[in-house]
């Protein structure tokens, strides 16, 4: 049985995973259902009744969650790391705190992060089915508590393994399955899920994140409005929303298994439709803390400048990943300028970035909307930097950079737009900010000329992309999905159409 495994429920079968039936998974139905404007409460009684909102976890789990939670409350200056925490861990007998997450994948490897009780040696022991003795990876951690990542390199290309973390006692601690990305060429499809507005309520739904696992998805991107919920510039209610998210039974199934990368927005960022430096809250030293704090618990590639956003680029196959900071790099002085959303450093960033690009495919991830029609803008390009878009537009046309598509998240609901150029090419916007179901703007704009679909926000779905890249004309389909597993939307291209001022235009 050396390529069948259990996913969620789904099964992977020669190389290709083939969904259970609703019949032999069946949905999870909440218990408690906590509205959007409950969760930005952030309480202890809330943010408790959205841990049980499913079912409650392990009672060791929700006891360490409790008495962590009281200690993050009580210090403004605690963190996940503060010696009462780990030893409620201790207490509560847990393996680790937080994690396995993975995140970074790529055709020869992974990272996986997590927070251990112990400081000293540990092992994470990694093996492809069928091996009896596979590769080792020692780290020494040197604090208990803080997040500790391990890259798992020098893998074989489209191969399922098998990961332990081990302690100095041959302990097991946790572990998890991945598999690589295909090698460049291969004939295996490439899928990438993404979505974003999860708000604390969608962390915690079974369904979702089972799904996304079922169908195979190499990796997940987030693109905010996830974890943390409205907490200003508090760090250690930053960390109390984290924890939840770490002690939550499906995320933890899902992030030890499918690598998922993560950008911010407003809610995660401060609050609602903040940016920048907010003028009397907070200033530069505030905003490199919540930069740093960011990085530490989210598992994603470095970023090019330390402390200058939280932006980064990576290659999945023959997929480039671009996701922006569209929050922390504002400048509220220019706005409406050119250069006031991004910054200029992120933007020369950007375009060098794409210029430099060698990937048949290209993900350009946006925290808000490139065309937020539904909204007038309110928050988005549309509103801030319609001459910054307008340059990164014309920059892809007069370079002849082809397969983009933009991504973006934030308006409460899902959407796609058709972006045509003067000259006639044609962009295309993706939007899936449903994974927390909550209310929003209308499904569609005024004017609908322009858009391809439009679902409101109480609709639970992802997106997805599947390319195909080894066909002479490489392919890549998108596709809406909901948390049962019903295809709402599906959108088939061709590179040679999405290349600028080459071949017939979409």
């Amino acid at each position: 049985m050396r390529n069948f495994i259990h996913l969620f429920g789904g099964m992977l079968v020669s190389g290709v995973m083939i969904p259970v039936s609703s019949a032999e998974v069946a949905a999870v139905m909440p218990l408690d259902r906590v509205t959007l404007p409950q969760a930005h409460k952030g309480d202890l009684e809330t943010d408790t009744r959205l841990l049980d909102s499913y079912g409650r976890p392990p009672e060791a789990w929700r006891d360490f969650y409790l008495n962590a939670r009281q200690v993050l409350a009580g210090n403004p200056a605690a963190t996940r790391a503060d010696p009462q925490i780990v030893e409620a861990a201790k207490r509560a007998g847990l393996p680790l705190m937080s994690g396995p997450m993975l995140g970074d994948v790529s055709a020869g490897g992974v990272t996986v992060w997590f927070r251990p009780l112990h400081a000293g040696g540990l092992v994470v022991k990694v093996a492809a089915d069928g091996e009896n003795h596979g590769k080792e990876f020692r780290v020494n951690v040197k604090q208990a508590g803080a997040a500790t990542r391990v890259r798992l390199d020098g893998l074989v290309a489209g191969t399922r393994y098998t990961y332990r973390i081990m302690n100095g006692a041959g302990v097991e601690l946790g572990s998890g399955v991945f598999r690589t990305v295909p090698a460049v060429g291969s004939k295996e499809p490439l899928r990438i899920a993404f979505g974003s507005c999860f708000h604390k309520i969608g962390v915690h739904n079974p369904n979702l994140m089972r799904l996304i696992a079922e169908r195979g998805n190499h990796a997940m991107l987030l693109l905010g409005d996830l974890a943390v919920d409205d907490r200003e510039a508090k760090l250690n209610l930053h960390h109390a929303d984290y924890l939840l998210r770490d002690v939550s039974e499906p995320w933890r199934k899902f992030s030890r298994e499918i690598p998922v990368y993560a950008s911010w927005d407003d809610h995660d960022y401060l609050n609602n439709d903040k940016s920048g430096l907010q003028k009397g809250q907070i200033g530069d030293d505030e905003r490199d803390a919540l930069r740093l704090l960011w990085q530490e618990n989210w598992n994603n590639p470095p970023t090019p400048v330390a402390g200058r956003g939280i932006y980064f680029n990576t290659v999945i196959g023959e997929v480039e990943i671009i996701m922006l900071d569209t929050r922390s790099c504002r400048e509220w002085g220019k706005r409406g300028q050119d250069g006031s959303y991004l910054g200029e450093a992120q933007m020369q960033w950007l375009l060098k970035t794409l210029k430099a690009s060698k990937a048949r495919f290209i993900l350009i991830s946006s925290g808000t909307m490139w065309s937020d029609f539904v909204s007038d803008g309110k928050d988005s390009w549309g509103a801030w930097d319609i001459p910054a878009r307008e340059r990164i537009f014309n920059f892809i046309e007069e370079n002849g950079i082809g397969g983009v598509f933009l991504l973006s998240g934030d308006r409460h609901g899902a959407r796609g737009f058709r972006i045509e150029r003067p000259s006639g090419f044609m962009l295309h916007e993706f939007e899936a900010a449903t994974l927390g179901g909550v209310p929003g703007p209308p499904a569609f704009a005024p004017d609908r000329a322009a858009q391809i679909y439009g679902y409101g926000g109480g609709r639970i779905a992802f997106g997805e992309f599947t390319f195909e890249t080894a066909k002479p004309d490489p392919e890549v389909t998108f596709r809406l999905i909901d948390e049962h597993g019903k295809e709402l939307e599906k959108h088939a291209f061709i590179r040679s159409n999405l290349v600028p001022g080459a071949g017939k235009r979409q």
